[in-house]
């Protein structure tokens, strides 16, 4: 799979604040707590922020895996080294042609509670789906143990399987967003004395290796599997790049490289905004950068990993394969319209790969603007929120919604813009006989007109890029994703200069003390000041200049947006006060 092969460029991104510091993520495993040689003082380096701190345990493990996991010299990094060392984090393990016969060994799985708690910082826990003949997709353990009502069980089970053939033998990796219940869940969760931590915004996230294998002993003839990561936050290219790296070896090794993984993870640094660290996992270490927020773009140029992005190193937040939008490069202008102006798009892909991929992509277009409405990477019609959000009436403002499922051609036929990603002029046909059904690749819009002009010279460079070697793609998709990050921050260029008009003097705050907030926002004002200044995008012309932000400052990500500028103006002005 193409996506295996080639390494996409990671995130977004413009300008960051400055740091927290860098991390090292710690590397323990199950065999950190053997005997081994104590190196001398001049062989350590300790890192800061008790990263390199280890806590004794007070009870044993009662692990499958404890006897063939070798990991004497865990945590350490020799003074000098400007990286960490190659983690070891991998159990010596011999391949398993059982590895899949969970029931013995999951019932092993012991995991304290204090590590549970600090692995669910980052990961809530590793789902196992199976595919039942009678049932179908079933999640058959979730680990550590979590507490996940039935409907949720469902909807992670479904969404961690692709809902059309996608190949005969072979694997993929996708993600997905589905509800999370919240407090119900926690309070039902707390009494089965499991970890349920609260979610940041009312969704649960979910990273699937999907495998397919010839298996004689079923009755289908082959198994399918799924390995899912849970989580409560956004981060695609790190928990993309856990679960295919797990994926496969679980497959291979079984539980113990599930449990190896847990460990890992749960050694990791607490993930604080604007973190850079490397974390171990599996026998890799992972060079990885947070945002600051959900809103932060991040960029090449401005990432702090102390030496020059490399996008087979380093991890932002998202990837993106440029080719698969080949179909629809001319058109990715009026996407991004639609995408600031919150208009519904419905994405169908080939694969659930493909649209998560996309969506992901799409969402991460909008920063700094906020996220005013729903994104679903991969969605199907088993979803407990397909009534909601698949229906007769017009689609909810700002939904992005990642489909494979012709069945959504026809539910959807309604919906104003379709984003069909893929090749351009790719068959029709998989294999030697399955038809591939759907929309062809391609743009289709009922209702949108371009407001703003094409960057010419760079659509003729991504163009050309698209059929170039793998240096030159990964660079292709580095700059489309720069040209578009600075087009949203430059769309709110004349927003932030009337902003400014509104901010009160010295001397209003000393006199009122209401006056610490922004003044009223006017519409009449800001199009006013918009008239006098203009803005910095190619507009076609004055009118539809006009036009364009009269249609924005209707949107729910204008409110979100400037009650985020009215709250941090007001923060400012009562701390200068309080000073």
């Amino acid at each position: 799979m193409e996506a295996t092969t080639e390494m996409e460029e990671q995130d977004i991104g413009l300008l960051y604040p400055s740091r927290s510091g860098s991390c090292t993520g710690s590397t323990e495993t199950i065999a950190s707590r053997l005997p081994s040689r104590q190196p001398s003082p001049t062989e350590l380096h300790v890192p800061i922020h008790g990263i390199g701190s280890f806590q004794d345990l007070s009870s044993p493990l009662k692990s499958p895996s404890l006897s063939n996991v070798q990991d004497p010299h865990f945590g350490l990094r020799l003074v000098g080294q400007k990286t960490v060392t190659r983690s070891r984090t991998l159990p010596h393990l011999a391949k398993s042609d059982t590895a899949l016969h969970l029931s013995s060994e999951l019932a092993g799985f012991e995991f304290e509670r204090d590590r549970a708690s600090r692995m669910s910082q980052w990961v809530l826990a590793f789902a196992i789906v199976n595919f039942d003949l009678d049932l179908g997709p079933v999640v058959c353990g979730v680990y550590p143990p979590l507490y996940l009502t039935p409907a949720e069980k469902e909807n992670i089970a479904f969404s961690s399987f692709p809902d059309s053939l996608q190949f005969e033998q072979g694997s993929e990796v996708h993600s997905f967003r589905i509800q999370d219940l919240g407090a119900p869940a926690k309070r039902i969760a707390l009494d089965h004395h499991y970890n349920r931590p609260d979610s940041i915004d009312g969704y649960l996230y979910g990273y699937s290796h999907f495998s397919q294998r010839r298996d004689n002993t079923s009755r289908r003839g082959y198994q399918q599997t799924s390995v899912v990561l849970l989580s409560h936050l956004q981060y695609p290219a790190l928990f993309t790049a856990l679960i295919m790296k797990l994926g496969p070896l679980f497959l291979t090794h079984g539980v113990p490289m599930l449990e190896t993984a847990c460990y890992n993870i749960a050694n990791w640094c607490n993930p604080s905004p604007g973190l850079t660290a490397e974390l171990g996992f599996l026998g890799s270490v992972l060079h990885v950068e947070l945002p600051m927020t959900a809103d932060t773009q991040q960029l090449t140029e401005t990432a702090s990993f102390h030496e020059k992005f490399d996008p087979t190193l380093h991890l932002h937040l998202t990837r993106l394969q440029v080719s698969i939008f080949e179909a629809s490069l001319s058109h990715l202008w009026s996407i991004w319209e639609c995408l600031i102006l919150c208009e519904p798009i419905l994405v169908f892909g080939s694969s659930p790969a493909a649209t998560s991929q996309a969506v992901w992509w799409l969402r991460d277009l909008l920063r700094p603007v906020p996220l005013a409405n729903d994104f679903r990477p991969y969605f199907t019609i088993h979803d407990k929120d397909h009534s909601l959000l698949v229906n007769k009436l017009p689609p909810k403002a700002g939904l992005i919604l990642g489909v494979t499922n012709p069945f959504f051609q026809k539910s959807c036929a309604h919906w104003p813009h379709v984003l069909s990603v893929g090749l351009k002029e790719s068959p029709r046909r998989q294999g030697n006989a399955t038809i591939i059904a759907g929309p062809p690749p391609g743009w289709c819009t009922r209702t949108h007109r371009r407001y703003i002009s094409k960057d010419r010279q760079l659509l003729k460079a991504i163009e050309k890029a698209c059929h170039a070697s793998v240096q030159g793609r990964i660079q292709a998709s580095l700059d489309l994703r720069r040209h578009f990050c600075s087009r949203t921050n430059t769309m709110l260029v004349p927003l932030n200069r009337y902003l400014n008009t509104l901010i009160p003097s010295p001397t209003e705050r000393t006199t009122v003390s209401s006056c610490r907030r922004l003044k009223p926002f006017s519409t009449v004002d800001f199009f006013s000041s918009l008239k006098a200044n203009g803005s910095p995008l190619p507009f076609k012309s004055a009118t539809k200049r006009r036009e364009f932000y009269e249609r924005w400052l209707k949107t729910p990500a204008f409110g979100l947006w400037l009650a985020q500028q009215e709250e941090v103006v007001h923060r400012t002005l009562q701390d200068k006060w309080a000073g």
